[in-house]
């Protein structure tokens, strides 16, 4: 077997769960496909790099069911007794877009009833601690959005919630927490937020120089990107090479200076060919501000977030990676 098909199933392997039962499964062939549009030169180094990081990055059913298990029994979050906790906390579920709210409750539910014999049902009676339970947050969009409503309606007057994701990006978090800070003002409530994660993700822009996501070091010597850099009202900020994030999810400058590169001209080669992506759609990834991409490479099982850089989730006529499927 050579090199090149090693990576191939190598990367297959780790994405083997990706949104099980509803597309088929990934294979070397699927992998290869995607790997394909690119460059000849750059695929080699490309699915050497990439295989790397998807290894730090991918989250797999597995990983988060035992991130979810170790949680019902954290004494940091629990107590002593488990049972007494979760019969005395409610489960939210509040989250208007999407269905990866629901799908972690039914899970957490799985993952109760086997370590506590309980169920979310008959959980949250007269409750004074609230759990906000997702898979991710990268802008802070979503569990701001979804949390100000609640604090402005069915909210008690006093309140502690418990935000629990996977991956929590800190550009989101810094934008959640000050805008539910502002939101409980408002509304006249003292609403304690607390937050508990898996993996802490740096996206920050004053921490640019050490981040974990896709910030290039210079634009490539590509007319397209020229082009679509000048057209945003500031000029991205460009990271100083040297570091490989404070994660360690690349397995070098090198390697991540590639990944950088390549994904961001395929970006804006996507963006010119495929007609249903809106303005917010950047090459990086999906953000409202006027960048170049929200650039995470975070994927879980069920699902590629739209902040992954479009070379890895766009479709027609671009071949993904990762089928996305959309809210």
């Amino acid at each position: 077997m050579s090199k090149r098909e090693k990576l191939l199933e190598s990367i297959a392997k780790t994405i083997a769960d990706y949104r099980e039962g509803e597309i088929p499964a990934p294979t070397s062939d699927h992998v290869d496909t995607w790997i394909r549009q690119f460059d000849d030169d750059a695929q080699a180094p490309m699915l050497a790099e990439l295989n790397h990081v998807l290894k730090e990055t991918y989250i797999s059913r597995t990983q988060v069911r035992e991130f979810l298990s170790a949680l019902v029994k954290n004494k940091d979050f629990v107590g002593e007794n488990p049972r007494s906790f979760w019969r005395k906390t409610s489960l939210l579920n509040i989250q208007e877009g999407g269905n990866s709210q629901q799908e972690m409750l039914a899970m957490f539910d799985e993952v109760l009833q086997s370590e506590c014999d309980l169920t979310i049902a008959k959980c949250g009676k007269d409750a004074e601690t609230f759990v906000y339970i997702d898979d991710g947050i990268f802008t802070g969009n979503r569990v701001r959005n979804d949390l100000t409503k609640w604090i402005q309606s069915s909210a008690p007057q006093e309140a502690e919630v418990r935000i629990v994701v996977i991956a929590l990006h800190r550009g989101g978090e810094y934008y959640a927490r000050t805008g539910l800070k502002k939101a409980a003002e408002h509304a006249g409530k003292e609403i304690e937020i607390g937050w508990w994660r898996c993996v802490s993700i740096e996206d920050r822009k004053a921490y640019v120089d050490r981040s974990d996501v896709l910030r290039p070091t210079s634009l490539p010597d590509d007319e397209r990107v020229r082009a679509y850099s000048e057209s945003l009202r500031y000029q991205p900020v460009l990271r100083k090479p040297g570091s490989i994030g404070e994660n360690k999810f690349f397995s070098s400058e090198e390697g991540r200076n590639l990944l950088e590169q390549e994904l961001l001209k395929a970006g804006v080669i996507i963006r010119d060919r495929c007609p249903y992506l809106n303005v917010y759609q950047r090459p990086l990834g999906n953000m409202i501000l006027e960048t170049l991409g929200f650039g995470t490479l975070t994927v879980t099982f069920r699902n590629c977030p739209n902040n992954c850089p479009l070379a890895l989730w766009a479709g027609n006529p671009w071949y993904p990676l990762f089928p996305r499927k959309t809210n």
